[in-house]
């Protein structure tokens, strides 16, 4: 029997934002709106990908990732903030309404630090094998769960014994139903993680026992991602495609909204108010630590992280200089694990060369986080801030991460408002009558915008590759390291070898 799924995704676009904010429409084109449709026969996905601008139609490989596309024609607004609030209603009628928020998730309890890095390690997402290696997954991250595990508790200890992650998301949330209920549109919304309680998969069931009807699907991250996003909408696609209620459900997602004018407008006045917490805050840089993602996402996989995180940026800035505050500013990104290059510059070296010339005062803006958690609270306000003191820079400050700033919640209210006339409505048979407002792509193409096989992400060094390359450096340095660790066993095993005939080792019997 064969089924038809509809996930719809939907890009930062004209209907997205506001008339208002023309700065925006300056800028890397934000008109691009995807529509994820998965057409599930049997075992057969077909994929293909169109993303239009109004200034034409563009087929990539990657839209996501391209930062230079530009739309010279004018960006066209579907509703106005006026008449956002007398029209929603319509879009609510009989139907029960629900909001997914998708986070990362963390852990409670000192006991919850080995679990929930296991989960995180077991995502193929984090840690991607060769496929030869893939049933190595799970020993992998059961080995690394037990190795990182005791240093992870010392950091969660040093915040209170574990995440605020769930206590805040929980209150986003509320907050969030509170803004939508001022704004006409009754709604449940829910919170879903990936790696820890409330799991995805509880926050489904939740939401097929209340009957949602129209479901809009919120990814917690400003910027899209795969290893964050892009893992959330993987799991997510193979939960629906597995139930057939989920499979008819009407539903959309906003895959990314670091555009939008409440979000950049909210940023820039908590910066602008901790910038007046220095003696001289026009001689203050202002610090954005980022997440870090492997160099191979954006390289080979064409994640648009960077990108989007350089303008989300760049936005933030222009705000601020509206305000006549013109900081010098600077990017970096935090939190790299592993042998394998990351996204440069690194938060940790950007601190010791500011500090190398002669900055002094120094304003962290955790510009990836939405909520306070380890990468905050440990990592930056402990671990950056102790670098920076020893590094020269002498006053050190950090903006909060947004939480439940009103001017952020009421914007995330009105991003679900304006997605509720695009859930479910844009069946194949109208998408003609429909591209002069919407710029429509085909069927579950975000995904695919880095994945177009659908397999898996590529390794970041391709395993048992020879000659002087990077890869190469790597797996021949490994190769010498383990052939030197069987020499020195065999040595000590047997008493016999070159190291005893040069009389080195008996020196240590």
């Amino acid at each position: 029997m064969n089924q038809t799924m509809n996930i719809r995704v939907q890009a930062p676009s004209p209907s997205l934002l506001q008339p208002q904010a023309k700065f925006f429409t300056q800028r890397a084109c934000p008109c691009i709106r995807v529509q994820l449709e998965a057409f599930a026969n049997s075992s057969l996905l077909k994929t293909s990908l169109v993303a239009r601008c109004s200034s034409g139609w563009y087929k990539t490989p990657s839209i996501f990732a391209e930062r230079s596309l530009k739309c010279s024609a004018q960006l066209e607004a579907l509703v106005t903030s006026e008449s956002q609030q007398g029209s929603s209603s319509e879009f609510v009628g009989n139907d029960k309404i629900g909001v997914l928020l998708l986070n990362l998730g963390g852990p409670e309890t000192l006991d919850d630090v080995q679990p929930f890095l296991f989960n995180l390690f077991a995502d193929p997402d984090i840690i991607r094998l060769p496929r030869l290696f893939r049933f190595l997954q799970k020993p992998l991250a059961q080995f690394i769960s037990v190795v990182r595990s005791p240093k992870s508790k010392e950091g969660y200890a040093s915040i209170g014994g574990g995440s605020p992650l769930r206590r805040i998301t929980d209150a986003q949330a509320e907050e969030l139903r509170k803004a939508l209920c001022n704004k006409n549109v009754p709604a449940k919304v829910y919170v879903g993680m990936r790696y820890w309680h409330p799991f995805t998969e509880e926050a489904i069931e939740q939401i097929k026992r209340d009957g949602i009807t129209k479901l809009v699907v919120l990814p917690l991250y400003p910027q899209f991602s795969i290893s964050t996003s892009g893992s959330s909408l993987r799991l997510l696609e193979s939960i629906f495609r597995e139930d057939e209620y989920l499979v008819n459900m009407q539903h959309t997602v906003i895959p990314s909204w670091y555009q939008r004018e409440g979000y950049i407008k909210a940023m820039a006045d908590l910066i602008e108010k901790e910038l007046g917490k220095f003696d001289c805050p026009e001689e203050v840089m202002i610090f954005f630590s980022a997440h870090g993602v492997p160099l191979a996402y954006v390289e080979e996989a064409g994640d648009p992280y960077k990108a989007e995180m350089e303008e989300c940026v760049d936005l933030i800035m222009e705000e601020l200089e509206k305000r006549r505050i013109n900081n010098a500013y600077t990017l970096a990104y935090q939190s790299r694990v592993g042998p394998v290059e990351w996204l440069r510059p690194y938060t940790d070296e950007t601190i010791i060369e500011l500090g190398r010339k002669g900055v002094k005062s120094l304003l962290a803006v955790p510009i990836s986080f939405v909520s306070e958690h380890i990468e905050t609270l440990e990592e930056i306000d402990v671990e950056y801030k102790e670098l920076a003191l020893e590094s020269g820079i002498e006053k050190w400050g950090r903006v909060p991460a947004l939480g439940c700033e009103p001017t952020f919640i009421s914007d995330l209210a009105d991003a679900v408002i304006e997605s509720l006339p695009y859930v479910g409505a844009m069946a194949v048979s109208n998408l003609e009558a429909r591209q002069s407002l919407v710029p429509l792509g085909s069927v579950e193409e975000l995904l695919a915008a880095y994945d177009s096989q659908r397999r898996e992400l590529p390794p970041p060094v391709v395993v048992w590759e020879w000659g002087w390359t990077k890869s190469a450096e790597t797996w021949n340095g490994r190769a010498a390291m383990l052939a030197v660790l069987v020499l020195l066993v065999f040595e000590v095993t047997t008493g016999e070898g070159f190291l005893h005939q040069w009389g080195i080792l008996p020196l240590f019997r």
